[in-house]
């Protein structure tokens, strides 16, 4: 289903000699530019009662504008009553903690039983937005926060904030390998060449950076706190991948167990059974898209990270500690 939308306006005196595309961001900021843009190609936008469909077209002062557009509507997913561990919520954004086997979007053999169902059930609203107001996702097996538009104006402006980075998302992770010190990958992401479903660091892909510091190390696997700078899919599991520490319990990317030598029967039953890449989304921080006020959450590392790194930790001191991640 769609939703109708209509909106009028007057083209002011500093618009003089702008673009159309550039006046009408300004004048509708509750759409992105490459929406207004596709409006007007379209046709949906006029300039005293004339269609035009030049997104480079001039405009000047006194002239009415008005758009008549569709945003098409979630509606023809299912609605569905799934529990979500919510962080905090308004009436422009919730901030919700993911839990491991959760699937953030349908797709292929995944047709339902998602966070985008459980929003939809969550608040009406959802259904007018384009992912049920969905910006950015988390993998499968991934844990954590993610931030979720309930408005249209909401969504735009996070989504403008992730394209320039002014979002912050910190990860803890568990990798194999000793590293020595932190750093930064950047190297671009994109579809592996012969193998569909994975990703790469392939010269075609795009830009993507992640910066890491070691918080702890182990005989032989390394705790980190990762930042992303860009968002793009698999990007920690790839980059890390690449620096020959792949994410323990991430097979698909050569995360493999690997107990140290002479590791307790107990570790080694541990690091075998666990079928999930070790990772978790710890801190989110953003200003709120409509207010401006800077916000920021944490959510508390899984019991089974916790547990993993708690083995390791005994293992590389011997002693039973109570250190918390």
């Amino acid at each position: 289903m769609t939703q109708q939308i209509t909106h009028e306006a007057v083209i002011d005196e500093h618009h003089f000699g702008m673009r159309f595309d550039q006046v009408l961001a300004e004048l509708f900021p509750d759409y992105s530019r490459s929406r207004l843009k596709d409006w007007i190609v379209d046709g949906k936008v006029t300039l005293d009662g004339k269609v035009v469909t030049k997104p480079r077209e001039k405009v000047l002062p006194g002239m009415a504008v008005r758009l008549d557009a569709q945003v098409e509507s979630e509606e023809r997913f299912e609605a569905q009553p799934i529990d979500l561990d919510i962080v905090f919520e308004d009436e422009h954004i919730l901030v919700l903690n993911k839990p491991a086997g959760l699937v953030v979007h349908p797709g292929a053999g995944t047709p339902d039983g998602t966070i985008l169902n459980a929003l939809l059930h969550h608040h009406q609203g959802a259904a007018q937005l384009a992912r049920a107001g969905i910006v950015h996702r988390l993998d499968k097996d991934t844990t954590g926060l993610m931030v979720v538009a309930k408005s249209i104006a909401a969504q735009t402006h996070l989504v403008t904030a992730l394209q320039a980075r002014d979002i912050t998302r910190e990860y803890e992770a568990i990798v194999n390998g000793v590293m020595t010190a932190g750093g930064q990958v950047d190297e671009p992401v994109g579809r592996h060449p012969t193998k569909r479903t994975h990703m790469a660091v392939v010269s075609s892909g795009k830009p993507a950076v992640t910066h890491y510091r070691v918080a702890e190390r182990f005989r032989l696997h390394t705790r980190l706190r990762l930042r992303l700078e860009s968002g793009r899919t698999h990007q920690i599991r790839v980059h890390m991948a690449h620096l020959r520490h792949p994410l323990v319990g991430d097979l698909q990317y050569g995360g493999r167990p690997r107990p140290p030598q002479g590791g307790s029967d107990e570790l080694l039953t541990a690091l075998r059974g666990f079928k999930r890449q070790a990772l978790h989304a710890v801190k989110l921080a953003l200003h709120h898209p409509i207010s401006g006020e800077l916000m920021s959450w944490e959510a508390p590392v899984p019991d089974d990270m916790l547990a993993i790194a708690e083995l390791l930790r005994k293992d590389a001191h011997g002693v039973d500690d109570d250190y918390n991640l």
